[in-house]
């Protein structure tokens, strides 16, 4: 185990009918409020009129920012740090999923800065300071909810990139798994895949003596293999929608990493699918994930073992450890299927004419990845596999 420091300041607010609190938990932060959510979801659902009533209860003054798209564009961004400037607002709210909740703190960040907000993502600049945010959360994927990580998309140069710091991560954050009821079931899948492939980023490690990360990690995964179908099947499973909203959060909150060594080399090649091609994350993360699986697991073939025995319950009697650590990838790209994610690129309508771009990109600032180093050629190679 490595050492570590542990530090999440957000404020979760979980349960049925928790929005009711929202005006108390904004109001020490001011009334000028910049609330940005996506399409028209929380309009049809109510949730927007219940989030009105509860800011108009401290006399806040709402400027709005809509249309927040699932890969938040610079643009969308760039139109809320306008209104933060113009309307001085003193706070931010976000109402929806993991994208609504990214574009919030980049504008955030933004806000307060003087230079272009893209610079975070591109190492040109550190984020010294932001507005404060708070989230109402209508889906289980993310766990932007409780870090301080955000990823942005440029459309126009058909890049996305993350920022992240510990001065955009939420003040509060209220999490009520019947927001989630409507959410349909292809969503919900990229939800669930979202979650589990942010527990192998930092469940496959080469760090030893870290039973208890392990633990975490797997019963999380676990968790939302129990509770996964369920909820697609029955949107309305409250118990099932509550175990995946709390294992999203857990999932990304900074609990599993502490003094462990992560990877996220998938996450980076599935920005760069996503960059050009606009393709939901979940999605990408389905068909991306268990190819990078097959190109590392011989790193740490016991992970893979201990993977599959103790998170799919396959039984080891008789097989060795390859074949062991084998059908326990074969057990992940059977559950991403039978919850109807994609297992191709090709069913996405996406060919090879870009596998060289996006491996050049996944690897502009050298080699990614801990659990197996990848160059450009790796990278080729698993995004090959993936078509």
């Amino acid at each position: 185990m490595k050492d570590f420091e542990l530090y999440n300041p957000t404020k979760l607010v979980f349960g049925a009918g928790k929005v009711q609190q929202l005006g108390e938990l904004v109001k020490p932060y001011g009334t000028q409020v910049l609330l940005v959510y996506g399409g028209g979801s929380i309009k049809r659902s109510g949730l927007y009129d219940e989030v009105i009533s509860q800011l108009n209860s401290i006399g806040a003054t709402v400027h709005e920012l809509s249309g927040v798209e699932p890969n938040p564009r610079l643009t969308t961004i760039n139109k809320g740090i306008d209104i933060c400037r113009s309307e001085k607002i003193e706070f931010v709210l976000a109402v929806g999923g993991g994208s609504v909740l990214d574009a919030s703190k980049a504008i955030a960040a933004g806000a307060l800065y003087d230079g272009d907000v893209w610079d975070f993502t591109i190492r040109k600049a550190v984020i010294q300071k932001a507005l404060p945010i708070g989230t109402v959360l209508t889906l289980a994927a993310t766990g932007s909810e409780m870090n301080g990580n955000a990823v942005i998309s440029n459309w126009e140069t058909q890049q996305k990139r993350g920022l992240g710091s510990k001065l955009v991560y939420p003040k509060f954050s209220i999490l009520d798994p019947k927001l989630t009821y409507s959410v349909p079931k292809d969503q919900t899948a990229n939800g669930i895949v979202d979650i589990m492939s942010h527990v192998f980023e930092q469940y496959f490690s080469l760090t030893t003596n870290t039973p208890l990360q392990e633990r975490f990690a797997e019963s999380i995964l676990q968790t939302v293999i129990e509770n996964g179908e369920k909820a697609i099947d029955n949107g309305s499973d409250y118990d099932a929608r509550a175990n995946l909203l709390l294992a999203g959060t857990f999932a990304l909150n900074g609990t599993l990493p502490i003094g462990v060594v992560t990877d996220w080399a998938s996450h980076g090649i599935e920005h760069e699918v996503s960059a050009i091609y606009d393709i939901a994350h979940g999605a990408g993360l389905a068909i991306i994930f268990p190819n990078w699986m097959k190109h590392v697991y011989q790193e740490r073939i016991d992970r893979f073992v201990q993977y599959a025995v103790r998170v799919w319950g396959i039984d080891p009697s008789g097989k060795s450890d390859e074949e062991v650590a084998l059908a326990g990838i074969a057990a992940t790209r059977a559950y991403f299927t039978r919850i109807g994610a994609p297992a191709t690129l090709g069913e996405l309508g996406i060919g090879g004419e870009n596998i060289d771009r996006m491996a050049a990109e996944a690897t502009v600032f050298g080699p990614i990845g801990s659990f197996k180093s990848l160059d450009k050629e790796a990278v080729k190679s698993i995004l090959t596999a993936s078509l």
